[in-house]
């Protein structure tokens, strides 16, 4: 008898592009909660929180319910909380990070912190970033959350955790450790969030370069939709190829 699977589902470019919910993503949640499928929808957006990004879920008809939604903060702050328990930390970003650091045990604050946290902001402010900047070449640890280097916007794309935290690295001359996707670890605290095992879980997402690769590193089975970043056409480009390819949630038989 085959075993039920479990699905870790990308957010943006699966589920949904920009505000719109794509074709099929409805249907697909709705199939896994009526198979009694162990879900999680995982995605490297540091700037709300899982309250907030259901919220909004809900406003294009996607009913999701927060805990079932994982951020890189959320992974950002309990790699932290592993590391070294309730620390301190100077923090770059949103209340979706924000928050998580604080539920994690930590003391936020600019006085001789033992991390820098980069995220993500709706408006990178300057005074901040040399703030870190300094405090990281007084020897704090730099932690960012994600290495995406940019992301959608309404009227086009605008800079992400990526891109700043080069900046960043540039002037301090320290390298940060993104924990969020492809970083294995992201995945892992996943799993470890959902419960489930990498052996019975399905990694759905629509880029080879952090979702598919994320998942054969983990060692799991991978789904690649076309609806988002990677192309039929791209796939060949890199050295390594997703379970499946299909057009889109809509085509994935649970």
């Amino acid at each position: 008898m085959t075993r039920q699977k479990n699905y870790i589902t990308d957010m943006d470019g699966v589920l949904v592009r920009g505000h719109s919910m794509i074709s099929g993503a409805a249907e697909f949640i709705q199939t896994l909660r009526h198979k009694d499928a162990e879900y999680l929808v995982l995605t490297n957006n540091p700037l709300y929180t899982p309250r907030d990004l259901a919220h909004r879920l809900k406003s294009i008809g996607l009913e999701i319910p927060a805990e079932r939604i994982f951020t890189s903060a959320m992974a950002t702050a309990r790699f932290l909380q592993s590391q070294r328990p309730n620390g301190t930390a100077f923090v770059i970003g949103e209340s979706g990070l924000t928050e998580a650091i604080h539920d994690a045990g930590y003391v936020i604050t600019d006085i001789d912190p033992e991390y820098v946290v980069l995220g993500e902001t709706h408006t990178y402010n300057i005074a901040q970033i040399t703030k870190g900047i300094r405090l990281i070449m007084a020897g704090a640890r730099f932690i960012a959350t994600n290495p995406d280097t940019s992301g959608p916007s309404e009227r086009g794309i605008v800079p992400a955790c990526g891109a700043m935290a080069a900046l960043v690295e540039k002037a301090s001359a320290k390298a940060p450790f993104f924990v969020g996707k492809p970083n294995p670890l992201m995945m892992r605290t996943a799993l470890n969030y959902l419960g489930v095992h990498s052996e019975d879980t399905i990694m759905v997402g629509d880029r080879m370069d952090t979702d598919i690769v994320a998942g054969v590193e983990t060692g799991m089975e991978t789904i690649l939709v076309l609806t988002g970043v990677t192309t039929q056409d791209m796939v060949e480009q890199f050295p390594y190829r997703p379970t499946h390819i299909v057009n889109s949630v809509a085509d994935i038989e649970v």
